[in-house]
């Protein structure tokens, strides 16, 4: 059995984290099988090259492997390019097609986006993974095939299982060894590391001097949730390589050839698990609005203590906010015609004397946060986003982080068309 090292080292795969090698060692171990395997992720973290790893290490290695993007194929051809098709079968099928389950037996087809593929071409999969049996289109003819499946999807099956969009017996088909590749932002350790490798890999490709980055850039970088994983990080060292005349990248070089990577924007929703994500990232932000207030409470202490202020005691406030309260249910011709009340207990401008503030009695003060609703924060965030875009999505989308289809989703769910 390969190392592990040595097959990131022959596909070059770069990532030192656990959750990484954790998912690459499953691989590793389950290519000698001919079991089903159901790869999981977002979209960008290398699925693919992990089904060309299990291939490669299996004993099909010396047969034909194809890749098929379920959700490229319009829904009326799919199951002529998976099963193939008679010729007259359908209004342009000249002459007899091999699909790719007859055209690749003995070896392996990889599934991509494996959620989009239509209801009744996950009937005739299901048939094959249990029997290895498929008949071509407009044929009545059983035929036979030996092909390992390996599919893959950035989207929560078993929620499209609920919503009937997927076939429950086909996941637990699929689903035979789950390996779940983890995101850039779930293996942040192993960002220093492949920016290196990307700098290094279009130095060469380009002729020149690879680009370094100062510890500052670094730090931008890795607080980035990087919502298109590594195909957008490496999109990103190729520009500052391509653009920057300066091969020392700081931050604000960065900020000028990618300034979205500063802006503050909605959560990227993790398809694998998208309410707990969310939630954890709008709860971060409540937290951290909390300890702002904190520190403006601070401030405002220390303003009044260095510049030797009074501040009204507890009695005399709580019998000005009385009198406030009295004030607005006055009627506004009686108010005006009336005298300002005078706060109990306030001693005259002359009689004041400056005091120092209790530090204790102040510190014991606590923030209470106002009950906000997550939804009605995120509903309101989508709708100011779509104003100032005009309404195009696309442009939207791109501002919160998210992709078109969420948005899309969003849009109807809090019915802001």
């Amino acid at each position: 059995m390969s190392s592990t090292a040595a097959i990131k080292q022959r596909f070059g795969l770069v990532g030192r984290s656990a959750a990484y090698d954790r998912a690459l060692n499953t691989a590793i171990r389950v290519a000698a099988t001919d079991l089903t395997v159901l790869i999981t992720g977002e979209s960008g973290v290398g699925k693919e090259v992990f089904s060309q790893i299990i291939h490669s290490l299996s004993a099909r290695k010396h047969n034909k492997f194809i890749a098929v993007n379920c959700g490229a194929i319009p829904q009326g051809t799919i199951n002529s390019e998976l099963f193939g098709h008679e010729k007259g079968a359908f209004t342009g099928a000249t002459a007899d097609r091999k699909g790719y389950f007859e055209t690749v037996n003995g070896g392996t087809i990889f599934l991509d986006e494996i959620a989009e593929m239509p209801m009744d071409t996950q009937s005739y999969l299901l048939r094959v993974l249990e029997s290895g049996e498929y008949i071509r289109v407009g044929s009545s003819t059983t035929q036979k095939t030996d092909v390992r499946v390996i599919a893959a999807s950035n989207v929560d099956l078993k929620k499209h299982i609920q919503q009937g969009k997927f076939r429950e017996d086909l996941y637990y088909r699929l689903n035979t060894v789950p390996i779940h590749i983890p995101s850039l932002k779930e293996r942040v350790e192993d960002i220093p590391v492949l920016i290196r490798r990307f700098a290094v890999d279009f130095a060469e490709a380009y002729h020149t001097d690879s680009i370094h980055l100062d510890e500052q850039a670094k730090a931008m970088l890795m607080k980035y949730p990087w919502p298109g994983n590594i195909r957008e990080l490496k999109n990103l060292i190729e520009q500052l390589s391509v653009l920057s005349e300066d091969k020392m990248i700081d931050a604000e070089t960065i900020v000028n050839i990618a300034p979205h990577i500063t802006r503050t924007n909605l959560p990227a929703l993790s398809k694998s698990n998208d309410g707990l994500q969310e939630r954890e990232i709008l709860y971060k932000l409540l937290f951290d609005m909390k300890g702002d207030l904190h520190d403006l409470k601070q401030l405002v202490f220390e303003l009044i203590r260095g510049n030797n202020l009074r501040m009204p005691d507890t009695i005399s406030m709580r019998s000005f906010d009385k009198q406030l309260a009295q004030r607005d249910a006055m009627d506004s011709e009686e108010w005006h015609s009336s005298s300002v009340p005078e706060i109990s207990g306030s001693p005259s401008h002359a009689e004041r004397q400056p005091i120092i503030l209790d530090d204790k009695k102040y510190d014991r003060t606590e923030v209470v946060d106002e009950h906000m609703a997550l939804e009605d924060m995120e509903k309101e965030m989508i709708r100011k986003s779509l104003k100032r875009h005009g309404g195009r999505r696309k442009e939207a989308a791109l501002e919160l982080g998210i992709s078109e289809r969420t948005l899309y989703r969003k849009i109807k769910q809090y019915d802001l068309v």
